[in-house]
């Protein structure tokens, strides 16, 4: 996608060709209303009393599914978060009172009294809220930031931050981990759907009133008060910006890199914002964790941010010469709060250890304790009663309350782009209306990733998100009231011609690595066969698509009568119908106002003009000019991608179910991560090339990890039996006892002397042919041990093809 450049060339009242010049930026720290001296005294007071141990403590940033209140009370953590799959007890469903339950279990255990007078300091949580408080089961879902961007409406933005606040507030959390920041110019990478838009200028607006809504309006009675949280903007910086995969490496000009990139972040840091999270991703081949020009010299001293600085989940082992327990450089480099999630106690050691030896100076250490203090003292996290106590704790009524999900329906009205109408809008309320397309009734789908779970979709359905609208459940509302009837068909079929078909689909749920893409091109086709459909049948067809980024849809905008992109409207699907459902005269209710705010492609990889360029959006009230001639292939679309069934690669494939049994009872898992009957065996992420993109399997009983999918999966393999389940796998120690993989049916091979042969090997592939499990026909594989073990899987697949082996031995 191109490159955009601020138009006025001014963000936030500073020049930015100055920001790229040497000591040019010289933004004020942001500062409530508390004068400086007192603020830094209380800061020099608590540094003094404080021990090296619990200094230490301070930079550690564990995860809840790897501590207890135990570990709490003995190591007092400064900060703890959620990662995207980890919940109250390793449910990432649990329901909010058990959020709060934790909450103040982890609270109360970090501020027991100390002994010989040291000071207690409280610990804050963080969780990633990036539209609403979306890891919690009833909680309001708003629409993605690529669709607030597009309703061009700060002050809805800033509305939605605080609501977002109170939902958080109600379960007793501190942080929010938003608003992104990220200028993407690359909407192949999978987060692009966090940014706001390709241009500076209103990324930086919408990100100030996300900061103001989250934290309060810096300078007010009610900034950070117990209505608000700490803010935290991310990912600094320049994520997104060249390649389009995740955790890349943005090359170019460095002033012209800083002008795009960095320059959203002097406003949000002049409106309060108190921390910063750092990015995963690489400049000109630096990894930004381990970057002092970057986290020191450009946000410290020439931004003249002074709040937490944050690492990402553990982006600081990827620093050249660092592990995830190892890194002094990412601090030495102005990194104040490792992001550590699991291997939180070699990082305290280390840590601990190089201030003791002088490889981390004392200076170094209690700079970084003392901006974590500075954040907790404006936070008020001394004179704020435990999380239980607090003004909206418990008070379940907010999350998801009436106001807020009015609210976030109006986001979703509002964000509507209009790319195509040939007369076919509004539709008539009184209109007999066919809802074609599986994403029509699927909230999840609508909602996409960041939902419940981290990747969303999977195993959720409508049950997981109680009080939320349906796209259909929107429409079929907007026409009964006007007299009209509208009936949801997924495969478009009827028995009597509709007046006009609404089809629903795009892109299935995903975040992060799982989200990058080659190209721009939706690779399924249901939309375009939907849509072809109904207009050989002679039924108006309106196209509603839900996407996190733009899209090559030349041959879906030829099949439709009518286009809208809709991106993620998260919870309330009944903001689509608010818009294209008109009274039963067939007069608008709401027009479109929504613009985009990133051009859209006219070719799949991205290539030549824009088919509608930056700001293009139709409406009611004007007529809508002629589209070009579209062209309708795409070479990416005509390679095949061979018959390989991905069961796991990042993520479990689309239709495959996990669970986990022992003896006679089975436990179904939840983004393919938790822990089975008594514990026998637990799932855990593991970063191999990224964040969670890998599992852990710990066995301390018998039992048997089963995935199961349907019979249209293994149908590039029927009739074959010389495909292979391949295996990529490590393991450390060689089994103690029988382990086993078998196929549906129960025909199994032995892994013992393949996990023998191997062990502490690092990484290996293990082959086994599907004749040895039952032929070409299974539709599931259950890993078994009858012993203590532990491996880690970074992939499984279903392979055609493959060398002929036997049955037993090493594979």
């Amino acid at each position: 996608m191109r490159r955009l450049k601020s138009r006025k060339g001014m963000i936030g009242g500073l020049c930015l060709t100055a920001l790229a010049l040497p000591m040019a930026v010289q933004a004020k720290s942001a500062q409530p209303k508390v004068e400086p001296l007192p603020l830094e005294q209380q800061i020099t007071a608590l540094l003094g009393r404080m021990s090296v141990e619990h200094k230490v403590a301070q930079l550690v940033e564990p995860d809840i599914g790897s501590i207890t209140p135990e570990d709490m009370r003995r190591y007092r953590f400064g900060t703890i978060l959620n990662g995207g799959n980890s919940g109250p007890g390793g449910d990432d469903k649990a329901p909010a009172p058990a959020w709060l339950a934790l909450a103040d279990a982890m609270y109360r255990a970090g501020t027991e009294p100390l002994p010989n007078g040291e000071p207690v300091i409280p610990p804050i949580w963080g969780i990633d809220a990036v539209h609403g408080n979306n890891n919690i089961v009833g909680a309001t879902l708003f629409p993605h930031n690529m669709a607030l961007g597009a309703a061009h409406d700060p002050e809805l933005v800033r509305r939605i931050g605080a609501a977002t606040a109170e939902e958080i507030a109600v379960i007793g959390v501190d942080w929010a981990f938003a608003p992104t920041l990220a200028v993407v110019q690359d909407t192949r990478w999978g987060r692009s759907y966090e940014s706001f838009s390709e241009d500076p200028e209103q990324v930086a607006q919408m990100g100030v009133a996300e900061v103001e809504g989250l934290q309060g309006k810096l300078g007010a009675k009610d900034f950070l008060d117990q209505r608000h949280v700490l803010a935290s903007i991310k990912h600094f910086f320049a994520d997104g910006g060249t390649g389009g995969v995740d955790q890349g490496d943005t090359r170019g000009d460095l002033d012209a890199i800083i002008r795009t990139h960095a320059s959203p972040y002097i406003p949000a840091i002049k409106a309060g914002a108190q921390t910063v999270m750092a990015s995963f991703s690489s400049i000109n081949g630096q990894k930004m964790h381990g970057n002092k020009a970057f986290l020191t010299d450009l946000l410290r001293t020439r931004m003249g941010f002074d709040g937490l600085l944050a690492g990402d989940w553990n982006a600081h082992g990827q620093v050249p010469g660092c592990s995830n327990t190892d890194c002094p450089q990412a601090l030495l480099s102005g990194l104040d709060v490792f992001m550590v999630p699991n291997d939180w106690r070699g990082l305290y050691d280390s840590l601990l250890r190089e201030v003791r030896d002088g490889t981390i100076p004392m200076s170094r250490l209690d700079e970084a304790v003392g901006r974590v203090l500075r954040v907790k003292l404006r936070y008020g996290v001394f004179e704020k009663p435990a999380p239980g106590k607090r003004a909206l704790a418990g008070q379940w009524g907010l999350l998801g309350s009436p106001d807020h999900r009015a609210l976030a329906r109006e986001a979703v009205a509002k964000s509507l782009v209009l790319l195509k109408n040939d007369g076919v809008l509004p539709i008539k309320g009184s209109a007999q209306i066919l809802v074609a397309g599986h994403a029509a009734d699927d909230i999840a789908q609508a909602a996409g990733g960041w939902s419940i779970t981290w990747q969303g979709g999977g195993d959720l359905t409508n049950a997981d998100f109680p009080g939320a609208t349906s796209i259909f459940a929107g429409i079929a509302a907007a026409a009964n009231a006007a007299g009209g009837h509208a009936t949801l068909s997924p495969d478009g079929s009827f028995a009597k011609r509709p007046d006009v078909a609404v089809v629903v689909f795009g892109e299935k749920p995903y975040a992060e690595f799982v989200g990058d893409r080659p190209d721009h091109a939706l690779r399924d086709e249901e939309g375009l066969t939907l849509l072809r459909k109904l207009k050989a049948a002679g039924v108006p067809t309106v196209a509603v698509l839900l996407s996190g980024r733009p899209l090559w849809m030349n041959r879906e905008l030829a099949a439709a009568d009518a286009f809208v992109a809709a991106w993620l409207p998260g919870s309330e699907g009944a903001g689509i119908s608010d818009v294209l459902i008109g009274d039963a005269k067939g007069r608008a209710r709401k027009d479109f106002s929504g613009k985009l705010t990133f051009a859209w492609p006219s070719a799949c990889d991205a290539s030549g003009k824009p088919l509608f360029a930056h700001d293009f959006g139709g409406s009611y009230h004007q007529p809508m000019p002629g589209l070009p001639a579209l062209g309708q292939t795409c070479a990416a679309l005509q390679a095949s991608a061979g018959n390989i069934f991905e069961i796991f690669h990042k993520r479990l494939a689309g239709g495959v179910d996990a669970s986990i049994r022992a003896g006679t009872d089975e436990v179904q898992l939840h983004g393919f991560v938790g822990s089975g009957p008594r514990a026998a065996l637990r799932v855990l992420g593991f970063d191999y090339s990224a964040q969670e993109d890998a599992r852990e399997l710990r066995w301390t009983a018998p039992a048997e990890l089963r995935l199961t999918w349907s019979a249209d999966q293994m149908q590039p393999f029927n009739g074959a039996n010389s495909g292979e389940v391949v295996l990529r796998y490590t393991i450390d120690q060689a089994p103690t006892g029988p382990v086993t993989l078998s196929g549906e049916g129960g025909k199994a091979v032995d892994l013992v002397p393949t996990f023998t042969a191997f062990a502490a090997h690092g990484w290996q592939s293990a082959h086994i042919p599907l004749a040895c499990l039952g032929g070409s026909g299974i539709r599931g594989l259950a890993l078994a041990s009858a012993a203590p073990l532990g491996m880690k899987i970074a992939t499984i697949e279903l392979r055609p093809g493959g060398q002929a082996k036997a049955c037993t031995g090493p594979m």
